[in-house]
Parts: structure tokens; sequence; C-alpha cells
């Protein structure tokens, strides 16, 4: 694996500190990351999407999702049991977990479902009416010389 020096990045530009620290996070991070619990992303609308993440074995109270400095943070967490179990074959992993995924800008949680051992999370992109395209007006040498008589006459 290579490794990029993105230092010049830093010096070069300005206000893309997100940009360049989830470059260094994406270029450090292990190949042997973690694949438990498995999840699917998937596109939705236009601007709507949907993570979804095999939980099974877990409880809604015992699953936590948050969003914190850009990154949804997904953590289960399995309660102590009062009795011991003596297992004769352990397929199902419950195991505590984290999961983080690091979002866009303007993309907001829109809600959140847990049924049958799938824990579904709902993103929206919402851009401000600011940023979002809009068309500007051209105006013609009649309308200027419309205005230009006004002003003059008044």
């Amino acid at each position: 694996m290579r490794n990029f020096d993105f230092s010049p990045l830093y010096r070069a530009t300005v206000g893309f500190d997100r940009v360049a620290d989830l470059m260094d996070r994406i270029s450090a991070a292990d190949v042997g990351q973690p694949t438990y619990p498995p999840y699917n992303i998937e596109k939705t609308d236009e601007n709507a999407y949907r993570i979804s993440i095999a939980v099974a074995g877990f409880g809604s109270d015992e699953l936590s999702v948050e969003l914190r400095d850009g990154a949804l943070i997904v953590t289960g967490r399995k309660a102590e049991e009062a009795g011991a179990r003596t297992y004769l074959h352990r397929g199902i992993a419950t195991r505590a977990f984290e999961r983080r995924f690091a979002l866009a800008d303007h993309m907001k949680v829109s809600g959140a479902s847990h049924a049958d051992g799938m824990l579904h999370i709902d993103l929206l992109r919402e851009v401000p009416e600011a940023l979002k395209p809009r068309r500007i007006e051209i105006a013609g040498p009649t309308t200027v010389e419309a205005k230009r008589v006004e002003t003059v006459e008044a």
C-alpha cells in the first residue's frame, strides 16, 4: 500500500480541513478493518440515503445512534445476562461494536428504525437555499435604456 503525504494540501488550501482529515483517515485505515457488523449503504432518492446494519441479537435499548463532528456513530453494547448459558454452538455474534460513517456537509439523519434484526438509518441531504443554484435574469439593452431615461427625468 502506498503512503501519501497530504501536508501540501494543508499549506495550499483554506477551509478544506475536513477533506484533508478524511483523506488522512482513509489512507491510514488498516486493511484488516473490522467487518462486524455487516452493513449496506443505499441511495433511495436523489438526496436520500439509507444505512442498514445487521444487528441480530441486539435490542433497541442496546443500540445507540449518535451524530458527532460530522460523523454518524453507531454502537451496540449487549447487556450482561443474569444467568450463565451453555452454548453447544454460538454462531450469532453479539459482541460490542462501534461503526463510524463520515457524512458529507448538509447531511441530516431523518430517522432510525430497528426491526427484524436490522437497524435502518435514513439520511437526507438538505442543501440550504443560499447554496442552491439560482437563475440570474439578464437585462437586455432596452431595459437598461428605459432605466436610464427614468432616472434622468426624475
